[in-house]
């Protein structure tokens, strides 16, 4: 019984420390590449030799800086053909396309700005009932679905754990969805541990 309790604790640190590991290590990777980059310069122009003397992180101001010119040039025209060109020679290659374009789904999904678009964890019943399930909302009212139940309907994602990139969209009945106050951070992080990272909760009692 102890060994088991130890087990869990060792599972349950991992899950936490993992993430973290992995997020500090392509962070790393980036701001290193970024430095490594700045090689390419040619020594009189480098910014050391410019100002005087080195600046450390500069290359994570480099990646900054990068991200935001990629997001300029995706938001026009140009850049959206360039990156459809590039997706269509993704969409090309078997096992490329099959990763790549889950994670652009699924990122598309939880960075969207949308009202509604996977700002809301919701808990319904399923796979029947009594046994209940996490899911998020991605959009309210779907007219066709509505008209032909004659009921409010609610679209949502059920992911899979411990891959919250693959899952089922389902309609839900509205009077059916119990709304949750974690947010969709704490609730990732649950999936992804197949529930032994449980999220802390402090109900309010009005008054």
């Amino acid at each position: 019984m102890l060994l088991r309790r130890i087990r869990r604790y060792i599972v349950a640190g991992l899950l936490v420390w993992l993430p973290v590991g992995a997020t500090i290590v392509v962070v790393a990777f980036l701001i290193d590449l970024m430095d490594r980059v700045l090689f390419l310069i040619p020594p009189p122009y480098r910014p050391e030799a410019l100002i005087g003397f080195r600046i450390p992180g500069l290359g994570a101001v480099l990646a900054l800086i990068v991200l935001i010119l990629t997001g300029m040039l995706v938001a026009n025209l140009i850049g959206r053909r360039m990156v459809n060109s590039y997706e269509s020679l993704v969409a090309q290659i078997p096992l490329v396309r099959t990763v790549y374009g889950a994670v652009k789904r699924f990122a598309e999904l939880v960075l969207s700005d949308s009202s509604d678009s996977f700002k809301k964890v919701l808990l319904i019943e399923y796979p029947r009932k009594d046994l209940y399930s996490l899911c998020f909302q991605t959009s309210e009212h779907p007219p066709e679905a509505e008209a032909r139940t004659d009921r409010e309907m609610i679209a949502v994602f059920l992911p899979t754990t411990p891959n919250p990139t693959s899952g089922f969209m389902l309609f839900v009945p509205a009077e059916d969805v119990v709304e949750l106050d974690m947010s969709v951070e704490e609730a990732l992080k649950m999936i992804i541990s197949l529930g032994v990272v449980v999220p802390e909760w402090h109900p309010v009692h009005p008054g």
